[in-house]
């Protein structure tokens, strides 16, 4: 059983940053997906795909992997980087 530990990224329709903090524990696909004969939806019988644990902070989430004996990997949160521009500048 292997997962990944990521930190929430923010939505693209939000401004805010709400649950931006948190960090999440997802296990990946151990079944590939295939599509039903009847309805054509895609659905696998792998129910662990459907799981997302939130932890406040990176060393619960490694904590709790390593405690219940799942191979996590930990992707790293790219560096937020700001662009400050003033008005003027989308007339020059």
């Amino acid at each position: 059983m292997a997962a990944r530990i990521y930190q929430r990224p923010k939505n693209a329709m939000q401004s805010g940053k709400a649950r931006t903090d948190e960090w999440v524990l997802e296990f990946e696909q151990s079944e590939a997906r295939h599509a039903d004969p009847l309805m054509g939806w895609t659905g696998s019988g792998d129910t662990q795909a459907q799981v997302q644990l939130t932890f406040p902070n990176k060393d619960e989430a490694k904590a709790y992997a390593e405690k219940y004996g799942i191979a996590a990997r930990v992707h790293a949160t790219p560096p937020k980087a700001l662009k400050l521009q003033a008005y003027a500048d989308n007339f020059r």
